[in-house]
Parts: C-alpha cells; structure tokens; sequence
C-alpha cells in the first residue's frame, strides 16, 4: 500500500490502514513525501513490524542533470539516514540503466556498513556506516529475463 500522502498525519492513517489489512509493507516515495516524513514513517514502520519499501519518482530530475542537482549517491545516503527498508535503485541494464561502476557504488552505500574510497566507482572517501542499518537495493525498471546474465556478472 502507497502511504504517501500530503501531511505526515495522513500517511500514517495509510500505514496504520495497511497494517490493519495486514499488509506486510508499506511503500513511501520518499522525494515528494519528503525526509521528516520518511524519517517519522520509518519508525512507525519498524515499531509496528512493518517493512518500508522506498520508491524514488522525480529522482531524474534531481539526479540525471549534469549541469545542476544532485548524484543519486547524496539521495542514497540521505535515505540511509533517513530509513527505509530497500529501493528501487537504478541496474547495470534495463530502463533505469546507469554507469556501471557508479551504480555499484552507490548500491555499495545503500548496503555495507564500511566502504573504501574507491573514485572509479564514485565513492570519493572512506566511508563507516558503524551500526546504522542498510537500505536494500531493489532491481526496478524494465528488467526481464534476457538482462539476468548481465545483472549477474
């Protein structure tokens, strides 16, 4: 169920609603809902044992121009730190194709807990996450099955 909404009130009815139906996740575009209200959906999420599923509409606005906006490596950490569960994140193939060396490297951002600067695949520091939890990256757009060899190399 979509929770998204216009106020943080009303997303949480929508997430207390999908809990009452038993729905086991819950889903927030976390761009247009906005961080706070992320941040306030994931806790509800993880206090009533839900699972958060981001999704990411408006991201190429924001992250595909190259003479404005920011990488989706910022977003990425931004949700990290926000919270969510997993999302969709860009493949190697597909639709929502990317770089990919970049695209590894964010996905490594999203998941590990400690990453080495390595600037080929754009992480530009070494990074400790420590105990903050992960984010799990989830293949979207457009995958099918002829792309399965070239996800998987």
């Amino acid at each position: 169920l979509n929770a998204t909404a216009g106020t943080c009130e009303e997303m949480i009815k929508r997430a207390v609603f999908a809990r009452e139906l038993g729905a086991p996740i819950v889903m927030h575009d976390y761009l247009t809902g906005g961080f706070t209200a992320n941040t306030s959906l994931a806790h509800y999420c993880r206090d009533n044992g839900l699972l958060l599923h981001i999704h990411r509409a408006m991201h190429a606005v924001i992250d595909r121009q190259k003479n404005h906006g920011m990488h989706f490596r910022v977003l990425a950490k931004a949700l990290r730190l926000s919270g969510g569960d997993h999302i969709h994140a860009g493949t190697v193939v597909g639709k929502l194709e990317g770089e990919r060396e970049i695209t590894l490297g964010f996905v490594d951002l999203l998941r590990d807990d400690f990453i080495e600067k390595d600037r080929s695949r754009g992480i530009y520091f070494t990074q400790d996450w420590v105990s903050l939890p992960g984010v799990l990256p989830v293949a979207s757009g457009g995958i099918h099955v002829w792309h399965m060899p070239a996800l998987t190399e």
